[in-house]
């Protein structure tokens, strides 16, 4: 009997004890992002200033918000990138969270199917206007008129360059990297770095993330002008433009310019260890980049800079850009207080837009770009010029996601010699319009 009744006893206790405990009765507010966990490094840090990286600043600013708005119990959900897999069942089960990050490019689908709330007229009562924005992170976030979400940034793929390995390779003319200016300038450098430095002219994602190949596919048709989709049911992959962009992409793979069969990881290591000139990545690594140039045992120490995508072919000085933002996914049962909740952080986000600025994204916001504090960040000026020629994505395309992924996928298996350019394009053509007209 006393056996019994001694376990019975502690449940009891552990009962009392859980309803004596203080409740927490602030507002909840639900905040889940991309961008990495980095807890063990940045968890504590309420100072943005401190931090580095997409990780560590994002960390600390949503730290310094919490810290700075105690009468709000702030819940981070950090997701696997991009998340929109564990959105869209969050979506499906009516439990979204009060604020997402989301890319530009992916915006008009969930507007599409009434998943996002509009946040023009709720900014305005924080004083964020459009007018505010720069003029394409105001693209990302403007849908049919409507102002879908509060942008963070704009970024944009960028080549960043080892000097010290383009010194050795003779590609260096008063302490600049000389980048080629069309096809053959890019083949015949790339031939003399090879020879002269024994390694891969050009990192890149060549393989398992698709990413990468999808943006340089499109960065190379946009290059000649060519439209991506010729409208909301149809892509222009298999085209002319297509097929050349394709073809130079495989030229370079075949020839050994470039990292074989590397996945983001592989080609990230590669040139962190010296053993690339240049990396194809975007804004988001200049500032680890160039912490990193400056530790004397980096291979590129005090030898890094960084270039908009060099215009290769004969058509417009033009970048692919996207661009982070916050969205606000609907949600019936979301309180008034929470709404509210959610519009202090968006304001104090756009009040400390430069910190997040530092990663290397462009800042969402004109006067931050204006601004002396910006441009005397290291390396801002050199690539300051995609602010102008930055061109995103229709926002009349739908699945952007998906479509992404068939992309970079087909380039990708095309890219190694996995299949024939003409078999490639032709799968990318109908896949991408299997999905463009599944809805």
């Amino acid at each position: 009997m006393m056996r019994t009744a001694k376990p019975l006893l502690l449940f009891a206790l552990a009962l009392m004890a859980a309803s004596c405990a203080p409740r927490d009765d602030r507002t909840e507010l639900v905040i889940q992002r991309f961008f990495g966990a980095c807890q063990a490094e940045f968890g504590d840090l309420i100072d943005p200033s401190e931090a580095n990286g997409e990780c560590g600043i994002i960390t600390a600013m949503i730290n310094q918000f919490r810290a700075e708005n105690p009468d709000i119990k702030v819940v981070e959900n950090t997701v696997f990138w991009p998340g929109y897999d564990q959105l869209n069942a969050q979506l499906a089960a009516n439990g979204a969270p009060d604020l997402v990050t989301m890319h530009s490019s992916v915006i008009p689908d969930y507007k599409s199917r009434d998943l996002l709330q509009p946040l023009g007229s709720l900014l305005a009562t924080k004083g964020i206007v459009p007018a505010d924005f720069t003029a394409a992170a105001r693209a990302g976030v403007t849908v049919d008129g409507e102002i879908m979400g509060l942008p963070m940034d704009v970024w944009a793929p960028l080549w960043h360059v080892n000097v010290n390995l383009f010194e050795q390779a003779g590609l260096v003319r008063n302490g600049e990297p000389i980048l080629p200016r069309n096809v053959d300038e890019f083949m015949a450098q790339a031939a003399q770095f090879k020879e002269r430095t024994g390694k891969a002219y050009i990192a890149q994602t060549t393989a398992r993330d698709f990413s990468g190949p999808m943006r340089n596919f499109y960065i190379y048709m946009m290059q000649q002008d060519a439209s991506i989709f010729t409208d909301a049911r149809n892509a222009n992959f298999d085209s002319p433009e297509g097929r050349r962009a394709l073809m130079f992409m495989r030229d370079v793979y075949a020839k050994g310019y470039t990292t074989p069969d590397q996945d983001y990881t592989g080609a990230l290591a590669t040139f962190l260890q010296g053993d690339a000139g240049i990396m194809v990545v975007g804004t988001w690594m200049v500032g680890e980049f160039h912490a990193r140039s400056q530790q004397p045992d980096s291979p590129f120490y005090q030898g890094y800079t960084v270039r908009p995508v060099p215009q290769l072919f004969d058509g417009p000085d033009i970048s692919l850009v996207d661009g982070h933002n916050w969205v606000m996914p609907h949600n019936e049962s979301r309180s008034e207080a929470e709404q509210e909740a959610a519009l202090r952080f968006l304001s104090f986000f756009a009040e400390n837009d430069f910190q997040w600025s530092r990663t290397g994204h462009f800042p969402a916001y004109t006067k931050i770009i204006e601004s002396n504090e910006w441009q005397e960040l290291p390396h801002r000026t050199s690539i300051s010029n995609i602010t102008r020629v930055g061109q995103p994505m229709p926002n009349f395309v739908r699945r952007q996601a998906p479509i992404e992924n068939v992309v970079g996928e087909e380039v990708a298996a095309a890219m190694s010699g996995a299949k024939p350019i003409d078999k490639a394009i032709a799968d990318m053509q109908r896949r991408a319009n299997e999905i463009l007209r599944s809805f």
